[in-house]
């Protein structure tokens, strides 16, 4: 079990390397989450909801990610209230303390899931979520030593020195375990150090001294890699093209935006200069803004309104650019929507931006599924895949739909520069991707192909823990390729 000093130590990545490392090596291995929390969630073949860590990291190991692999999965709708979905279904929203009374009855899915796992693969790499030293949540923990104690695996923590403060972290998480817990932990990683080893040789001296455990290896600081993230956006883009023929695109970051892995194609494009805006911030001058998926789609709707930004897509289209919604934001590009059950806040209902002939009701049951089909823009026409994940159930009068075949999905306008769609994943293949960008007023767009980039990028980080982790400690009966 990989568990880290701090959220974003680096346990996803670390997880997904090493489920890449075993797979190389013939190892028959599997990723596991007890507990995740995200708003950035896939959908399995077999219709079930997960972090998509989690699918990122079965997609390291070669292997089709199932409900298995996160058994409980938080979606945050508020600031004190969750989504809670078990074993790839959605079965209520709690508040906190609900949700703590809850935790006493998560063990049993959490162990069941891990039992199918433990007894198809070889190998099953078990990722924590946030820090086993939080305290205050200790009681029926299933996130973290909870499980590992339940389920009797080792442990190595990881902590990301680029924080700053690593010893103290190492020290003050091991200083808030219980003498069983601290038992269980095998050693340490250091991960994301910048510059010269030796520099950093006296205090991993010290801390093994300190602590008798072993540091299992440095890991450096690794840049321009197409890794899924688990929640922060990350705004890092590969060189644009040096030719000036760039694409300027704009996503605003609603308080609840999901899905935010969308656009990792964009990010990666050298012809796409790609700008998250900020709350409150004002969206820049673009070409294409995008709006995209949320938890909380009325709520975010009213702060879209709030910061602005309605009043700057309209002002974006008088001058000719295009705006594209994607899941929540198609919702909110239409006329109206209503949660007449309240599933997503307290507000019941709202009138939408106006853009698209699309009224959405937010329904008890989630649509969850895999998508095929074909995109059409500009009269040309590109086969697509993609999945939904949405509680809305949209109704239009409108007879443009984007997207056809496997059932007609979304909407474009007959001015022909807004579309909506309920599909995530839209940029993600080569012919698509290039479709969209051309209909936004791209010329002579490069081929990208993110899928390639990221196997790319999972082969780069394998070889990284190779080269920089004792992998003959952690897997002492597996033979490197």
């Amino acid at each position: 079990m990989v568990q880290g000093t701090t959220s974003d130590a680096g346990k996803s990545v670390i997880v997904a390397g090493l489920c890449r490392v075993l797979a190389r090596r013939g190892v028959k291995v599997a990723p596991f989450k007890p507990q995740n929390m995200a708003l950035n969630s896939a959908v399995t073949r077999d219709g079930g909801e997960i972090g998509r860590a989690q699918a990122f990291q079965a997609y390291a190991c070669g292997i089709e990610p199932t409900v298995h692999m996160n058994p409980i999965l938080l979606k945050p709708s508020a600031d004190s209230e969750s989504q809670v979905i078990v074993q790839g279904k959605a079965v209520e929203a709690m508040d906190t303390i609900g949700y703590q009374s809850y935790k006493a009855f998560a063990m049993t899915p959490v162990l069941e899931s891990f039992g199918h796992l433990i007894s198809e693969f070889d190998t099953v790499l078990i990722e924590g979520a946030g820090s086993p030293a939080e305290v205050n949540l200790r009681a029926n923990d299933v996130a973290n030593m909870g499980f590992a104690e339940e389920a009797d695996v080792p442990v190595i923590i990881v902590a990301d020195i680029d924080r700053g403060g690593v010893f103290a972290h190492l020290i003050g998480t091991l200083d808030c375990l219980s003498q069983s817990e601290r038992d269980r932990v095998v050693g340490f990683v250091i991960n994301r150090f910048r510059g010269d080893v030796s520099l950093i040789e006296p205090g991993l001296e010290w801390l093994e001294e300190k602590t008798g455990k072993p540091v299992i290896g440095v890991v450096p600081y690794l840049q321009g890699l197409m890794l899924d993230a688990e929640d922060a956006i990350d705004t890092k883009q590969e060189k644009l093209d040096s030719s000036g023929n760039i694409l300027n695109v704009a996503v605003p970051v609603l308080p609840r935006i999901s899905n935010h892995t969308d656009f990792d194609a964009l990010r990666a494009h050298p012809q796409v200069n790609l700008q998250y805006v900020a709350p409150e911030k004002p969206i820049p001058s673009c070409d294409l803004i995008i709006v995209p998926g949320s938890k909380s789609v009325i709520s975010d709707l009213i702060s879209l309104r709030e910061f602005g930004w309605d009043k700057q897509i309209q002002k974006h289209l008088r001058y000719g650019g295009k705006v594209v919604g994607i899941c929540g934001g198609y919702q909110m590009l239409g006329k109206h929507i209503s949660d007449p059950l309240g599933l997503e806040g307290h507000q019941l209902e709202t009138i939408g931006l106006g853009y698209l002939d699309a009224r959405t009701v937010i329904e008890k049951e989630k649509v969850l599924t895999q998508k095929s089909g074909h995109l059409h823009l500009n009269r040309k026409v590109s086969p697509i895949t993609g999945y939904e994940i949405h509680m809305g159930v949209t109704t239009s009068k409108g007879v443009n739909p984007v997207i056809c075949e496997e059932g007609d999905d979304g909407l474009i306008n007959s001015d022909n520069n807004i579309f909506g769609t309920y599909w995530h994943g839209l940029f993600d293949q080569p012919e698509a991707l290039k479709l969209i960008l051309e209909w936004a007023g791209l010329s002579d767009v490069k081929d990208i192909d993110l899928a390639k980039e990221k196997q790319r990028s999972l082969d780069v980080l394998a070889d990284t823990l190779e080269e920089y982790l004792d992998l003959d400690f952690l897997f002492p009966n597996t033979v490197k390729n």
